[in-house]
């Protein structure tokens, strides 16, 4: 079996994190619910995980750093908690559905919305995003990486836009954790989304939402807290304010030793390897007949993700066919971004994304090569 489907979830991880969470079944209480041993540890470890997220991110401090479910929640969160009726919202045609659903939602209930386009090869149009902005808009909400082409945006240049403009900054990260760079102090991020079953390789289950400090988001959720009991309202000190219930201290307690990981391995590392491998891929793959490539590979600083199509044939049937007759395990289909499809005329075919991991190897991406050749032979 080879795996090619990492930009959906991280299927080989450090072996540290099963560990982690195998230990943590036998040992964690509830977090921040008592002080007896148990529940101390816990609560120890959930707050260092939240050391560890806000020095890889420059996040400003544990308690910008309150734990989700994953990149979705993280989402709604901050998107359902800056905006109001009146308020204008920029976003792009790059997005996830974790980020246009929550929107066209809140357009339902009285928030203006603008989505801004992309070229031929996905890449963002950044002065149409610039323009997009107007006096009553309150956010700017970007993914870093498309989930469909790969294709980076210059989180920095838009970041540094909205500061100037006292617009909110939210990005989606989910393609980039954990590899890329992210410094929200340097690129201008008011809240950074994500989830930890990706790139930062920790279970599913968990994710992340950072808020930069000044910046007040609603909580989505309300109940319990540990703190202020008597309370009608939830807390409003971060990052309790964004956490209701029970945390997944077994699913964190697996991300702290993901996140140990790639801070000794180090990210740049991550990166090169998996570049390096896609890399492979496309340049093997670009030139095979009836094979055509989405997104812009004019660079190296893209995610590691590469989607096709052959001839007019569905994406989802050429996905089975790789996973059914080759073991070769890729993704087909729509990948939740219906506005990235419709700017490349793939609405109806799909296609079928490639996306690697360190994990991965030359030779896995030799058989992938040779598979599509035999593929394409029998056409």
């Amino acid at each position: 079996m080879i795996y090619f489907d990492s930009a959906a979830t991280s299927l080989h991880r450090p072996k540290e994190v099963g560990r982690a969470v195998l230990q943590a079944m036998d040992a964690m209480g509830n977090g921040y619910r008592g002080t007896h041993d148990v529940a101390m540890t816990t609560a120890r470890t959930i707050h260092e995980t939240r050391l560890l997220i806000s020095e890889l991110f420059n996040a400003g401090g544990a308690d910008r750093v309150a734990f989700t479910a994953n990149a979705t929640m993280s989402l709604n969160i901050a998107i359902k908690g800056v905006l109001d009726p009146g308020n204008h919202a920029v976003t792009t045609v790059l997005e996830h559905n974790s980020v246009l659903r929550p929107l066209y939602e809140m357009e339902e209930r009285g928030v203006e919305l603008t989505i801004t386009g992309c070229d031929k090869k996905g890449r963002l149009l950044y002065d149409e995003l610039e323009s997009a902005v107007k006096k009553n808009t309150r956010a700017v909400v970007c993914t870093h990486a498309s989930n469909l082409t790969g294709n980076l945006t210059d989180i920095r240049r838009i970041g540094s836009f909205c500061r100037e403009r006292g617009v909110l900054f939210v990005v989606d990260a989910s393609q980039t954790v954990g590899a890329f760079p992210i410094d929200m102090e340097m690129d201008n991020i008011d809240i950074l989304c994500f989830s930890g079953h990706k790139g930062l390789m920790g279970p599913q289950g968990t994710g992340a939402i950072c808020v930069r400090r000044g910046v007040v988001v609603r909580s989505l959720l309300s109940g319990g807290s540990g703190s202020e009991t008597f309370s009608k309202t939830q807390p409003s000190v971060m990052p309790t304010a964004l956490e209701a219930g029970t945390l997944n201290g077994h699913g964190i307690a697996g991300l702290n030793a993901a996140l140990k990981y790639i801070g000794e391995r180090g990210p740049d590392a991550i990166r090169r390897k998996e570049q390096k491998l896609a890399r492979e891929f496309y340049l093997g793959v670009k030139d095979m007949p009836g094979i055509t490539v989405y997104g812009d590979f004019s660079g190296p600083e893209r995610a590691p993700i590469v989607a096709l199509n052959l001839w007019e044939l569905d994406s989802g049937e050429l996905s089975a066919r790789l996973a059914n007759d080759f073991g070769i395990f890729t993704r087909g289909g729509g990948h939740c971004a219906p506005l990235m499809h419709v700017a490349l005329g793939t609405e109806k075919q799909g296609a079928v994304r490639f996306s690697f991991s360190q994990y991965n190897t030359s030779a896995e991406v030799k058989a992938a090569l040779e598979a599509l050749w035999e593929i394409i032979c029998e056409y």
